[in-house]
């Protein structure tokens, strides 16, 4: 196959996915039928079938984009340089990045999808968990094991207290966020707010007993 031939197929791809994640956010997976999503496209729905095989597989892969997506944008993909900063400024900083990222319509919209269909496709339920809140505990113990062994948090287990951290930044947001729907969804401020709360929260449990009372 000719460069210029797998240029074409990829921009295709490309087309098709932007616009079947359009439609399934909107409609739901149930909702939503291949001729919608080539119309959308502006393709013929032959070409929807070539490139992927069925709705469950083109369900699948919008669902990993965008999960993968939002992990590259907060920056879950690389090594974090913790020199110089300390863990207050890190985790503070991390907690806003992640806030300002997840919670968004789109992100919500597609949590809620895939909750919906966790039955039908439960390696969706798993890619999100994957994708998201694992990938950020695992960017958390990083940390946490940096400034344990710094002294500037008391030794513990860097998993539980990574998985501690996680969920007081992105449990009350979410949550409310996924059952009011997207106008539920705080503000910039009040996410900054939240972070802020939740780092002193945490730092008030694990940093090391002089540091707190210095």
């Amino acid at each position: 196959m000719s460069n210029g031939a797998e240029t074409r197929i990829k921009r295709s791809q490309i087309k098709i996915l932007t616009a079947a994640e359009e439609v399934f956010l909107r409609n739901g997976f149930v909702g939503t039928n291949m001729d919608a999503v080539a119309e959308h496209a502006g393709v013929s729905k032959q070409t929807v079938y070539a490139r992927f095989k069925s709705k469950e597989a083109l369900f699948i892969q919008v669902v990993e984009q965008m999960t993968g997506g939002a992990a590259h944008d907060i920056g879950e993909d690389v090594e974090d340089d913790f020199e110089g900063t300390s863990v207050e400024d890190f985790l503070t900083n991390a907690a806003i990045d992640q806030l300002s990222i997840v919670m968004t319509p789109r992100l919500m919209r597609l949590r809620r999808m895939v909750i919906g269909e966790v039955e039908r496709f439960p390696e969706l339920g798993k890619s999100l968990y994957e994708n998201g809140p694992q990938r950020s505990i695992r960017r958390f113990v990083k940390a946490i094991a940096h400034y344990s062994r710094l002294g500037e948090l008391r030794e513990t287990d860097p998993y539980t207290a990574a998985t501690h951290f996680n969920w007081l930044v992105m449990g009350g947001p979410t949550n409310v966020a996924m059952l009011l729907g997207d106008t539920a969804i705080p503000s910039e401020q009040d996410l900054t707010k939240h972070a802020r709360e939740s780092v002193e929260i945490f730092l008030a449990a694990f940093r090391e007993a002089e540091r707190a009372l210095s």
